[in-house]
């Protein structure tokens, strides 16, 4: 397995000012595959999602070399808050601030939709909220799936609950 690692890390490809390039980052979960743009990420694809190829080849962006790191130390079960630009493009005003808000949503914590409602100034909204989280273009990073159904239940989440619930558990949750 080090030894794919290593190979598909050499990999990189790296974007034109205004073109996306791909990255796959390899984790004990599966492959997470990383859209960005020189100037942040723009999309992330969970295991089982389907990988785009990437755009060109070059140097690797500072700010991958430190998703990189922050995804090992993540996945070794160490606490992180990913630091990665995230470049969010045609969202609403209301679906902005239930990005933001879920970002910063702790390591660890989960929260219900209903309470990411109230918090993004929309009480009552929770299935909007659910529908925004569904559409998610950066999910760990934006951490979804640290978003849960008011009875205690898991909700939804893009990549399979299964994928959730192992997100969790690498949280201690």
């Amino acid at each position: 397995m080090e030894d794919h690692r290593k190979r598909s890390r050499s990999r990189r490809s790296a974007p034109a000012s205004h073109d996306s390039a791909w990255r796959v980052f390899p984790t004990p979960l599966g492959s997470f595959t990383v859209e960005y743009r020189e100037r942040g990420v723009t999309r992330v694809l969970l295991p089982g999602q389907q990988p785009r190829p990437p755009a060109a080849t070059g140097p690797c962006p500072a700010f991958l070399v430190d998703l990189e790191r922050e995804l090992d130390r993540y996945f070794a079960g160490q606490r992180v808050a990913f630091t990665v630009p995230l470049l969010l493009e045609g969202m609403t005003p209301f679906q902005t601030r239930v990005l933001e808000e879920c970002r910063g949503i702790g390591h660890g914590e989960v929260r219900t939709y209903g309470w990411l409602a109230t918090r993004a100034g929309r009480p009552g909204a929770a299935r909007a909220v659910g529908q925004v989280m569904a559409r998610n273009p950066v999910p760990l990073l934006i951490p979804c799936h640290r978003v849960v159904a008011a009875g205690g239940g898991l909700g939804g989440f893009g990549g399979g609950l299964a994928l959730k619930a192992r997100l969790l558990a690498i949280e201690g949750r």
